[in-house]
């Protein structure tokens, strides 16, 4: 008995040699097309959406009964930047050095062992995958206010859609119990035995829109990212030229007071305000995809992380001075800026970039779900047959199904305010132990060639690990119900590993 317990925690604490990480990279069937460009515009797809069109009004007048930063938010900008450099000097130290797919569940095998890196795995699933859904149905609330511009040329049951196919069934629960509506007028219900009734609802075009991209990402990670090149150069478009039409419209007055609730106003719009900076990580997970990764990892993500801190703060100067702190808008910002200054049909044109812009995200994200997934079952936590290849695209088509199926399941009844939180919670996670493991790495691992090299360790992991540290305990010590879903997805995890997924890895060895 002694000795099986023994044996249980060697396996558990057993490493996966960086040796062999990079010989299972240079045999994939994966095509290496990517270059330092292709990177780039995977990093700015997933960053410059969801935060920048719809997270920013929340940072900035406060969200779920918090409190908003106002102006200040971009000192907050600067904190959650802060926090997520010394990630990201961590992620393009080890990305450099273990150029494979998988991002930090790769690195984490590498460093702490077996049982974290398959905890590490599922968590970053539930940062894409979970995080994906709120995505989604943000992008089908732009696709309707894009609609209704069309009005005098469209047929209103297109502009008018039923709410009940494009909303889940428990937001349609909370928007009757506001309104006072009848919820039997709202969604049909299917009558089950027993008289039980079963809501039905779907949100029809976030399903579409994650359809549509999970063909594409099949055929293709080059095709992809061309894609995402036309969205990105849209939503920039619209971007820098809001920053630059706005700034004539700026109301310095408008700035005062700069932090109206002054550091606990700054600390909340932190939080908040982090949401935007998801996803720049997915960089690393196209590692095996890319021509030069010793190179052009690094660049990207530092690159990304810089650039999209640059638009981010000069897009948060115009709003705060076109619009009065008490009248910005929390879900369409930018749109209701141009309306308050009779700019409507800019408006329109803002809409069509979000709508580029949460599509990029999308992307992205079911990028880096499919490249776990990948490395997961490549490692034998996971059936392997899932990470077939197609024999003529040479993408991972099976996992790729697998993972548009979870977020359109996921988007009939997940809660999205809390899957947001959820998302938050896992990207936390995923950067304390990425930091961490740099410092392991450093010491187990001292003469390995290292690309690039995190300056003043052990310094700046010690210190991203502290900024991501306090903003957890932060958000758990706000309440709320994420945190005991967090939980929940944890020990859901450690379930499949003991079941499942530690003995189907002792049958394969």
């Amino acid at each position: 008995m002694k000795q099986q317990i023994i044996t249980v925690i060697k396996n558990l604490l057993n490493k996966k040699s960086t040796d062999v990480f990079i010989q299972e990279s240079k045999t994939t069937e994966l095509k290496k097309t990517l270059n330092i460009f292709d990177l780039l515009i995977l990093g700015i797809s997933a960053v410059v959406g969801t935060g920048i069109f719809t997270i920013i009004g929340s940072a900035i007048t406060g969200g779920a009964g918090g409190v908003g930063a106002g102006t200040a938010v971009i000192i907050s900008m600067l904190f959650a930047a802060l926090a997520s450099l010394f990630s990201a000097l961590s992620y393009s130290e080890i990305a450099a050095m273990i150029p494979v797919a998988g991002s930090a569940y790769t690195f984490t095998y590498a460093a702490m062992g077996e049982f974290m890196a398959w905890m590490v795995g599922w968590i970053l699933m539930l940062e894409y995958a979970i995080g994906n859904i709120t995505v989604a149905t943000a992008w089908t609330g732009y696709l309707c206010q894009l609609l209704k511009g069309f009005k005098h040329i469209l047929p209103e049951f297109i502009i008018n859609f039923p709410i009940w196919l494009r909303n889940d069934f428990r937001t349609i629960y909370a928007l009757c119990e506001k309104y006072g509506w009848d919820v039997h007028d709202k969604m049909p219900f299917i009558q089950l035995p027993f008289g039980i009734e079963m809501p039905f609802a779907v949100n029809l075009p976030a399903m579409f829109i994650v359809f549509v991209l999970t063909v594409l990402l099949i055929k293709g990670i080059k095709e992809s990212t061309r894609a995402a090149t036309i969205m990105v150069f849209v939503n920039l478009t619209i971007i820098v030229s809001f920053i630059i039409f706005g700034s004539k419209y700026v109301a310095p007055e408008n700035w005062v007071p700069f932090a109206p609730n002054g550091i606990e106003g700054i600390l909340a719009g932190t939080f908040i305000i982090f949401y935007a900076y998801i996803g720049f990580d997915a960089v690393s997970t196209a590692a095996e995809e890319t021509k030069n990764p010793q190179r052009d990892l690094p660049l990207a993500i530092i690159g990304t992380l810089l650039l999209c801190t640059i638009l981010y703060i000069c897009v948060a100067l115009v709003l705060t001075g076109i619009v009065p702190l008490n009248n910005i808008d929390t879900q369409a910002p930018l749109a209701h800026a141009m309306h308050t200054i009779g700019k409507n049909w800019y408006a329109g044109a803002i809409s069509v970039g979000a709508l580029c812009a949460l599509t990029s995200v999308l992307l992205v994200f079911q990028l880096g779900t499919t490249r776990i997934f990948y490395s997961i079952a490549r490692d034998n936590f996971l059936p392997k047959n899932i990470m077939k290849i197609h024999p003529k695209f040479k993408t991972p088509h099976i996992i790729t199904w697998i993972s548009g199926l979870i977020v359109i399941i996921g988007s009939l009844f997940m809660d999205l305010n809390i899957s947001a939180e959820l998302c938050n919670y896992g990207t936390f996670t995923s950067f304390i132990i990425i930091c961490i493991e740099v410092l392991i790495l450093r010491k187990t691992e001292p003469n390995r060639y290292r690309p690039f090299k995190v300056p003043f360790c052990p310094f700046f992991p010690v210190f991203g690990i502290l900024l991501c540290s306090c903003f957890m305990i932060y958000k758990g010590l706000s309440g709320g119900d994420s945190s005991l879903y967090f939980l929940l997805w944890i020990g859901i995890g450690l379930a499949i590993y003991i079941f499942y997924g530690y003995k189907n890895k002792r049958i394969n060895e």
